[in-house]
């Protein structure tokens, strides 16, 4: 059993920043399942959105992520994190990033979808790469700060698992039970705060730009909890992945748009040429467009093409794109690129506040597995690094001004393994997830209908259902956590979807294609199985 001051779930942009925010008040942990950099912001290839340019303002920023939100936003959110845009990219700069800057010295800022200015911050198109590489290098420096890698959080401590019951009103969290990938075994941490950093749950989907792990591990383990969810059923498809074989994606940066590249058909026409915006509308508008375009002509894919603009210009500013794309044959300068919509990432998640604290006492939540209201029905392109470096400074400050200590934690029960056996049937996990995966592509994707979601609840709940017992009598492993995980967060997302009756960003269904402000203009929050809002 080890005791810690702060227990930090997850090794990306949040998770890290926190950890450094923290660490002069005591002893941080941090928890990743795979290697220290494997993590959503390590993928991320646009940038920073803020707004610095001599021709922006911070009312233009808020206006353009309200109507790419598609007016659910949470307009004091909204202000909240703009308003601090220019700060985190100083804090950036701080930690050591190197971001582009033009032949003048200055910033160089790109334009992605949504956006009605120049106002992306980047790294080339490895912004998140530079990002994760400078976090790491300061936390691994820091004293009071311990990594571990291979360990993947299996539930949250709370009063169920406090051996003599407490006087704790509402549900408080105590810390998490932990697999040691390596050896099998697992530990108990009990910390005084835990942060949720845990990214999103794009592995649900059979076609996705995240990495393997985005399991939606963070989400469903508050969820089982009892913490409040939300507007899960907001998955953002990014437009534009590099088609390849084995349903693995490649993520072609939407400022490759901003750049001047363009969405086209097998014929050359220009796919989004009747949308006023064209290529740069909103990420929802540009993937509805593509799938709708691809089941009505039966092509495979559309291409991005960007074989206009100077080559030297375009290694300069995509030198990740171009060589990724060169190794399966593709020469960007010369060649439109074959681009499909995959999942992106995730708007909702664990309700917080807004400063980062969920439903249950002592447990925090940044990134992409927390739903702050800010992103609407549909994220505005490059806010999300934006929104977590801001909500973990937010999160920060309220530790600092209240929290609980180590030796104030109760006694919690150690996990046990009895009645468990160690079963050889890795066939029935691989089966599941990828039932799972190819059941959300088909039916619960970028297009969805009433019958779809149907089918799909009740074939979810059958897999859920299996996979609990399953459970129940084996041992643990990664691949089994992560099973039990994928499941339930694809349920979540289905119950959620089959709730909204209309269509509003990111979430399009054919029985009701219309938005419906009057009935709809409200979040989905999920507790305890029942749709509460």
């Amino acid at each position: 059993m080890v005791k810690t001051d702060f227990l930090v779930i997850g090794s990306g942009i949040a998770g890290l920043s926190f950890a450094l925010k923290v660490a002069d008040l005591g002893e941080v942990i941090i928890i990743t399942k795979k290697n220290d950099s494997e993590s959503s912001t390590n993928y991320a290839q646009g940038g920073i959105a803020g707004a610095i340019g001599s021709d922006d303002s911070k009312e233009q920023h808020i206006t353009d992520t309200i109507t790419a939100g598609c007016d659910l936003c949470h307009k004091d959110m909204v202000k909240v994190v703009i308003d601090e845009g220019p700060m985190v990219i100083n804090q950036f700069m701080s930690w050591g990033c190197r971001f582009t800057r033009g032949a003048d010295g200055k910033l160089a800022l790109g334009r992605e979808g949504g956006h009605s200015r120049n106002r992306i911050v980047h790294a080339d198109d490895l912004t998140g790469h530079e990002i994760e590489i400078a976090l790491l290098a300061q936390v691994k420096e820091h004293p009071n700060i311990t990594l571990l890698e291979n360990h993947i959080t299996v539930d949250l401590l709370t009063e169920h698992n406090v051996a003599v019951m407490t006087k704790h009103g509402a549900v408080t969290c105590f810390g998490a039970y932990v697999l040691d990938v390596e050896n099998g075994q697992v530990e108990t941490f009990l910390s005084g705060t835990t942060m949720l950093a845990t990214g999103g749950t794009g592995a649900v989907y059979l076609h996705t730009t995240n990495p393997d792990i985005a399991t939606g591990d963070g989400i469903v383990m508050a969820y089982r909890a009892g913490a409040k969810v939300g507007n899960l059923e907001f998955m953002q498809f990014h437009p534009t992945s590099l088609m390849l074989s084995g349903g693995k994606s490649f993520l072609i940066s939407e400022a490759v748009r901003g750049f001047g590249g363009v969405i086209v058909d097998e014929t050359g026409r220009r796919v989004m040429e009747d949308h006023p915006l064209k290529d740069l509308a909103p990420r929802d508008i540009v993937a509805r467009t593509i799938d709708h375009h691809l089941k009505n002509s039966g092509e495979e894919h559309v291409f991005l093409d960007i074989t206009r603009k100077d080559p030297d210009a375009i290694k300069k500013r995509f030198p990740n794109i171009y060589e990724t794309c060169l190794t399966h044959g593709i020469d960007i300068t010369n060649d439109p690129i074959p681009v499909v919509p995959a999942a992106h990432y995730m708007c909702g998640g664990v309700v917080t506040d807004s400063y980062g604290r969920t439903s249950i006492t002592n447990l925090f939540a940044a990134g992409e597995v927390a739903f702050t209201g800010l992103h609407g029905a549909n994220r505005l392109a490059s806010n999300s690094l934006l929104e977590a470096v801001v909500m973990v400074d937010r999160a920060a400050s309220a530790v600092r001004e209240k929290r609980q200590k180590p030796s104030e934690l109760p006694e919690v029960s150690e996990w046990s393994e009895k009645g468990t056996f160690k079963h050889d049937e890795w066939v029935i996990i691989s089966h599941d997830r990828q039932n799972i995966r190819r059941l959300m592509w088909d039916l619960v994707g970028i297009v969805r209908s009433d019958f779809r979601l149907r089918r799909a609840e009740n074939r979810i709940t059958l897999i859920r259902d299996e996979v609990r017992e399953y459970y129940r009598k084996t041992r643990l492993s990664l691949e089994l956590v992560e099973l039990r995980n994928l499941v339930i967060i694809a349920w979540l997302i289905v119950i959620s979807a089959r709730h909204r009756k209309e269509s509003r960003g990111l979430h399009y269904t054919t029985d009701y294609p219309n938005r419906d402000d009057s009935l709809w203009k409200h979040d989905t929050i999920i507790q305890n199985e029942e749709i509460i809002l």
